[in-house]
């Protein structure tokens, strides 16, 4: 191989739209990329995507001579791109509270059987962060917990589904993104820990998921000035990269980064010159998950790095004999049956009834005389997706019980407030869903004036359980953790009189 068809092995490079845009192959071809991500944009159904996929499959080669590892964010709950004709499992958090690690494992290899149906054979999970800050703006139910040996047992267990399922995985946001209050899509976060901190709390599921034989991880694009005094986040920091995460915890897979268009890195150090600097770093395959031009320029830049000796020739060549080791390891034929089977469906719907917490006191019943009142989902990090086809929890809990329902805005004002509490006139009980109101204050305000009616209150916290220590004192509080199909039919189950079975995985 020469030097542009190794650099293209090394480049994971996404596109726009349901189809392989013509520009997109053209620069496929141009610079021999090897690798591509998908995101929801790029994906209408099963069948759709399974298409999608031979057509990338089929360009590549033709391009490069060797196949692509098609990678995807199938995490979960929160972050989930499958179709809804998938099956979809419960996010990290609310697999967590089913108190069953083997729920980890069973929840990846549904996963993985999924993703080898249409072709996708690289899933960007799990999520190995421990969300120890309860206002962390990106994490939260994507990780199994605050606790670090907990999400060290769930997440080497979800390694393990997916090495069972047949699909490459990856460990992620090394060396951890859990004790952050800020998004590194749209800012620069910082972390002051020492070694020794990090030992203690970040690197325990880390450390585990390298035990268990996990066979990718990936960076952070956040500062850890105690350990890397360069001023450089953890993607570009030789330091983390080779000396903490190779060296240390003696981790031989692929090692790669998160998006360097996300503005941890654009905004503060140039998408091109970072994905240089993540290379030279240790990084083996480097996402620019879209923008053209950047991947452009950032192909441009990496070649032209190479040719003049700013890469080390030796690294390089190291890196790109792991990636094709890797491919010959885990790329195999789509196999359409796998996807959508019911058993799956089942499997996920048990897993999300398995995980409805009770926090606080005794849910309603429901009836027509109760009143429901909630917020739709919505994308609160460029690493979410909201469902555009699904009911939102007032409409969906309103038409099972044929009572009244509201459906606010995510952060409702003074005006609004007013106007759904004389909506709720007459209710015999109030049932309210919250979705990240510890972020979104507005919610707070509304559940504290709902209850101010004096009739039965139930709370239910659809996203980030940390909304309930926040909730009205005479209010039932419940924890979903999921904003999904699956997660509002566990609810409707719970508010028919069916018991509580989760357990929080976090303190409140």
């Amino acid at each position: 191989m020469d030097i542009r068809e190794m650099l293209g092995q090394r480049l994971v490079f996404g596109f726009p739209g349901t189809a392989v845009p013509a520009e997109f192959a053209a620069l496929v071809r141009e610079y021999k990329i090897g690798n591509v991500i998908l995101f929801r944009y790029n994906i209408e159904s099963l069948p759709q995507l399974t298409r999608l996929c031979a057509d990338i499959q089929e360009l590549i080669r033709g391009a490069t001579g060797h196949d692509a590892f098609i990678a995807i964010d199938q995490e979960g709950g929160m972050v989930t791109r499958l179709p809804w004709d998938a099956v979809n499992v419960p996010g990290s958090m609310a697999l967590a509270a089913t108190g069953k690690p083997e729920n980890a494992a069973r929840a990846a290899k549904i996963t993985a059987r999924q993703l080898r149906g249409v072709g996708v054979n690289f899933n960007l999970a799990p999520d190995l962060d421990v969300n120890s800050n309860p206002m962390n703006p990106v994490i939260g139910v994507r990780s199994f917990g605050d606790d670090p040996k907990r999400v060290a047992l769930f997440g080497a267990k979800a390694a393990e589904g997916y090495k069972n399922g047949g699909v490459l995985c990856c460990g992620k946001h090394f060396p951890g993104h859990g004790d952050t209050a800020v998004d590194s899509h749209i800012g620069l976060p910082r972390i002051e820990k020492t070694l020794a901190q990090l030992e203690s709390c970040e690197l325990i599921p880390f450390r585990a998921a390298i035990g268990a034989g996990i066979p990718a991880v990936m960076s952070s694009h956040i500062l850890f000035p105690n350990i890397e005094p360069r001023g450089v986040p953890a993607t570009m920091s030789r330091a983390i990269l080779q000396g903490l995460l190779r060296e240390t915890l003696g981790f031989d897979g692929l090692i790669l980064s998160d998006c360097m268009v996300m503005d941890a890195i654009r905004r503060h150090y140039g998408t091109a010159r970072g994905v240089v600097e993540a290379m030279r770093a240790g990084v083996d395959m480097v996402f620019v998950s879209s923008n053209a031009g950047l991947q452009r320029e950032s192909a441009a830049a990496a070649l032209a790095a190479a040719e003049t000796g700013a890469m080390d020739a030796r690294e390089l060549e190291t890196s790109v004999r792991r990636i094709l080791s890797a491919k010959e390891r885990w790329i195999r034929a789509a196999e359409p049956e796998n996807a959508g089977r019911a058993g799956d469906l089942a499997a996920a719907a048990r897993m999300a009834r398995e995980a409805i917490a009770a926090v606080r006191g005794k849910a309603c019943r429901a009836g027509e005389k109760t009143f429901f009142c909630g917020c739709a989902d919505y994308r609160m990090t460029q690493a979410a997706n909201a469902d555009p086809e699904a009911k939102t929890f007032p409409e969906y809990m309103g038409a099972r019980f044929g009572a009244k329902f509201a459906v606010c805005s995510k952060d409702p004002e003074e005006a609004e407030i007013a106007e759904l509490v004389k909506r709720a006139e007459g209710a015999e009980n109030i049932i309210f869903s919250s979705c990240n109101a510890h972020l979104f204050r507005g919610q707070l305000a509304l559940a504290a004036a709902l209850a101010g009616k004096g009739v039965p209150m139930t709370v239910a916290a659809l996203r980030n359980p940390y909304d309930l220590s926040l909730m009205p004192e005479n209010a039932a509080l419940l924890a979903a953790f999921d904003y999904t199909r699956d997660s509002l039919a566990a609810l409707a189950d719970v508010f028919s009189g069916g018991d509580c079975r989760g357990a929080m995985p976090v303190a409140l």
